[in-house]
């Protein structure tokens, strides 16, 4: 019985092996593309697409797993001729998605996804009315013969010659424990192990060269993980007519920055944007952060500032990218609608920034890792690069130690010229709290506390550094947290937040009273650098007096607007106002409609 678990492991590596050479098939195939890459990048793509391989194949392993387990209590050709059909069916799936993958891209420029079956099966004669006869002939001949070959290539690791009889029970028994333990054990690279963040294409995104991340892809895999998450986006929050929609969304857009107000004072300052972890409004009130309530009144700060939602992933695209969140998704789980989003780090970088991604925790949690490296940020300090014996909490990195890693990197590039864009994301102001930090007996109190230290002393730092007369710094929450506890949806300090911009580069401290959300950073940032921002068109400079000034922001299937003179938050599932105060009641009712369904038809054409 032995045999079974050779055959198990021989299938699960062919498998892994036959992902692993439909890279450089892939890459040969567009030759012309790849030219310019050197031999070491082609091991790149072979080495940074295995995670993917590996969960596939474990996928793919799990039905042949339990049919070897039934092998060994039964000699039934029903077994048999049950993995044949399988095999069958996985080697034509194969085929077809690497030969798919292959011709598609071409057309339409990322990995195979479903988004050509949606048309296929909408369509058919529609979906291949470009391609010749003959070229879908040949099409479907190659994959054939290519699924031909997998087949063998799979069923040779069942060729043995195994046992005709049926052994003793003790050593089936002992053997099934065997192969069940190695079923389970599937698991790790199915999920990508034991962190916090499950397998997703954005894994395997490692290189600025986008074609290089595709080539890495396993296409099999992204289709599974498409179809998973398949959903229509264009039909998504119908609330009103197109036209009418399209009039009043003109009304909240404003892409220039013609009337703003100057803070910043030098032409390229160095731009270092914190995140903070579950940060609020609420907590500034408290004593919980004395270093940050110190700083606000150094800088500019904005009084009426709102996160855009109520998870990482949401908050930090509408940061960095200007690009508001949804109620219902997360955009930064499909990476081929956020490869092309415009970001300030991609502004920067063309202005010849130097750019720097700082977490402590995972960067391919909800492919973080992809959205970041499409944006320009190749060099990202993770978890994986620290010591093991510094990946102390269940988020990774204490926060300090983050610091500490970007405060080293400053001091060794201490003589470059390059101006440069550092974002740190902090992680240990969320639950479970567990901080290396003892000065508040409120457990939540004190780990806000230990990372107002941690910003306190980086802030300190750079005084002392030599860079601060060119910095500057923006403090910002991703979302609210946990603190005040029990806070609903429904209530508008649910979602307001604090915004600190300091550093040599600010003029002078003052406050900044206008409405405004996460997604309104890249417009503000970019036009106190003078840099166009015409195509981040959800942002807007809330320091340019002709903008429209208000708040937006979303949670579960809620959305909710902010101005002067109305705050609403309407749920649409029950399609009822949740909230509605101001001078000027429902003022805003249309226009959050019409905001989330341009929204929505904007994320169905990317």
């Amino acid at each position: 019985m032995k045999i079974n678990i050779l055959k198990f492991v021989k299938l699960y590596m062919v498998l892994v092996g036959l992902f692993l050479i439909q890279k450089p098939f892939f890459m040969l195939y567009y030759y012309k593309r790849f030219a310019d890459v050197g031999i070491i990048e082609w091991f790149k793509v072979m080495l940074h697409g295995l995670p993917l391989d590996f969960s596939m194949s474990g996928y793919l392993c799990a039905l042949p797993g339990l049919l070897l387990i039934a092998g060994i209590w039964t000699k039934s050709s029903a077994v048999k001729w049950t993995e044949y059909v399988y095999l069958g069916i996985v080697s034509l799936l194969i085929s077809l998605t690497f030969c798919l993958n292959i011709v598609l891209y071409e057309y339409w420029g990322f990995p195979l996804d479903s988004t050509p079956l949606f048309y296929f099966f909408s369509s058919p004669s529609d979906a291949v009315a470009s391609v010749s006869v003959f070229t879908v002939i040949l099409g479907i001949l190659l994959s054939l013969a290519i699924a031909v070959g997998v087949f063998y290539a799979l069923r040779w690791t069942y060729k043995d010659k195994g046992e005709k009889k049926l052994c003793s029970v003790a050593y089936r028994v002992k053997n099934t424990a065997l192969m069940i333990l190695l079923v389970a054990l599937l698991f790790l690279p199915i999920r990508g192990g034991i962190t916090v963040s499950a397998m997703n294409t954005g894994e395997v995104y490692f290189s600025s060269d986008m074609k290089l991340n595709h080539a890495a892809v396993n296409p099999f895999f992204s289709i599974m993980e498409s179809l998973s998450h398949q959903e229509d986006f264009g039909k998504q929050y119908r609330f009103m007519d197109g036209k009418k929609a399209d009039k009043l969304f003109a009304k909240m857009i404003y892409t220039k920055s013609d009337s703003t107000q100057q803070l910043v004072n030098k032409e390229r300052p160095d731009v270092y944007i914190v995140i903070m972890e579950s940060f609020s409004e609420a907590v500034m009130k408290t004593n919980a952060l004395p270093n940050i309530n110190k700083l606000k009144n150094e800088g500019v700060y904005f009084t009426n500032f709102y996160a855009n939602s109520f998870r990482t992933d949401r908050g930090t695209l509408a940061i960095l990218s200007g690009y508001p969140a949804q109620p219902t998704m997360s955009l930064m789980k499909y990476p081929k609608k956020t490869n092309n989003l415009p970001s300030i780090a991609g502004k920067l970088g063309k202005a010849g920034y130097g750019l720097k991604y700082y977490y402590g925790g995972d960067a391919d949690f909800t492919n973080m890792r992809s959205y970041l490296t499409s944006m320009g940020f190749t060099d990202i300090v993770s978890d994986v690069s620290f010591p093991i014996n510094e990946r102390l909490g269940k988020w990774g990195v204490p926060d300090h130690l983050v610091f500490n890693r970007l405060e080293n990197d400053l001091k060794a590039e201490k003589q470059t010229k390059q101006p440069m864009m550092r974002v740190l994301q902090t992680s240990s102001s969320h639950e479970p709290f567990d901080v290396p930090y003892h000065r508040l007996g409120n457990k939540v109190l004190n780990a806000f506390a230990y990372a107002d230290n941690s910003v306190g002393n980086f802030i300190a730092f750079l005084k002392k550094s030599g860079r601060w007369k060119n910095s500057l710094v923006i403090l910002v929450p991703d979302h609210l947290g946990c603190y005040p506890e029990g806070i609903s949806n429904f209530e508008l300090k649910r979602y307001q937040i604090p915004m600190i911009w300091l550093g040599g580069a600010i003029d002078s401290p003052k406050k900044i009273n206008v409405y405004g959300s996460q997604q309104d950073i890249a417009a503000t940032l970019l036009g106190q650098l003078k840099l166009n921002h015409s195509d981040i068109k959800f942002s807007k400079d809330m320091l340019d007096a002709k903008a429209p000034h208000f708040a937006f922001f979303t949670v579960p299937d809620a959305w909710g607007m902010a101005t002067a003179d109305n705050h609403i938050i309407y749920d649409n599932t029950s399609n009822k106002i949740m909230l509605n105060e101001g001078k000027r009641k429902s003022l805003l009712l249309n226009s959050g409609k019409a905001y989330l369904q341009k929204l929505y038809d904007d994320i169905s054409k990317r």
